[in-house]
């Protein structure tokens, strides 16, 4: 177990890793990284986005997390968990107005004691501005403030160790891409003659690669070993339709894992595919980084939130 310094945020780690035998993927051999398996509430890259910015928020003596997401954020979740078992007080700050009752995510993060206040669509886009934050700090005191997603240089940091884990010989190393922070970390931790490929959950996902240049710069390793497919978005972010429905029952009746649906469930439709289609040659190597648990709720994250609530702006992501 392994712990983020700053509380009882123990998480399992290394996560496991599982090979998937399925003729279908045409000689290419496929492991899923478990990393949706490292911590009950704080999984996958949200966990390993947040632990170091975690420990930074806990050197610099910080009392507050002050953090930003929409409606449904997975990060807006993760956060209050975190700031719970690291003995932070947290504070959400939700794009748009309230709507009660609350949602299932954000009774959750009230439950992990999280403050939830918001802003409307305007001023949230101005949400890092020195006016916006300042006004914040007037009404919530002084806070550490952790980017909307967790996507910062920490975060890339956190996530740079992925490969390390990985106790077999691999040549591609994929991931979900919604913001960037995931891809420019693990991109950033490979060995020589390793790629790492994300697959863009959005449409029109193109901006990510100027986002995983800027996350990589910012942390201090630049890297070439990576690249992002952006077919395999299904419609749009949190999008479910038919297809990807199909696809997501059939793999848990074939290997009894259930992908979840914004994210992960794209990456391995979009492996599958590739390795149909050629694009993966027959004997390669991948590794697919499972980043989240199947949605908790029973409805499914794609089929509850796809069209109802969301739309496909990036602060939705990761």
């Amino acid at each position: 177990m392994e712990s983020t310094g700053c509380g009882h945020l123990a998480v399992r780690s290394p996560s496991p890793l599982t090979e998937i035998d399925d003729p279908r993927l045409r000689g290419v051999r496929l492991w899923l990284k478990r990393d949706d398996l490292l911590h009950p509430e704080v999984p996958g890259n949200k966990w390993r986005k947040l632990h170091l910015n975690l420990r930074e928020a806990h050197a610099r003596g910080a009392t507050t997390l002050l953090t930003f997401g929409g409606a449904y954020s997975n990060h807006i979740r993760a956060v209050a968990a975190a700031g719970r078992a690291c003995g932070f007080a947290t504070v959400g700050v939700i794009r748009g107005e309230e709507r009660p009752p609350l949602n299932p995510t954000l009774e959750f993060a009230v439950k992990r004691g999280m403050r939830l206040t918001y802003l409307d669509r305007d001023a949230y886009r101005a949400k890092h501005t020195p006016e916006v934050v300042a006004a914040l700090r007037d009404r919530f005191g002084d806070f550490h403030l952790l980017p909307e997603g967790g996507s910062n240089a920490l975060a890339v940091r956190g996530c740079a160790p992925v490969a390390g884990e990985i106790g077999v010989d691999f040549d591609v190393l994929c991931c979900a891409c919604g913001t960037g922070g995931t891809l420019a970390g693990v991109a950033a931790g490979l060995g020589p003659g390793r790629r790492a490929l994300g697959f863009a959950v959005l449409k029109g996902g193109g901006f990510l690669a100027d986002e995983v240049r800027r996350l990589q710069r910012e942390a201090g390793t630049v890297t070439d070993n990576w690249s992002i497919d952006a077919d395999h978005h299904f419609g749009g972010f949190a999008k479910y339709p038919p297809e990807l429905r199909a696809f997501v029952a059939d793999f848990e009746n074939r290997h009894g894992i259930e992908p979840e649906r914004v994210y992960v469930a794209k990456m391995l439709a979009g492996i599958y595919d590739l390795a149909a289609r050629g694009r993966l040659r027959p004997g390669t190597r991948v590794v697919a980084l499972i980043t989240g648990p199947p949605d908790p709720r029973g409805t499914g994250t794609g089929e509850g939130r796809g069209t109802q609530g969301l739309d496909a702006h990036p602060s939705r992501l990761e």
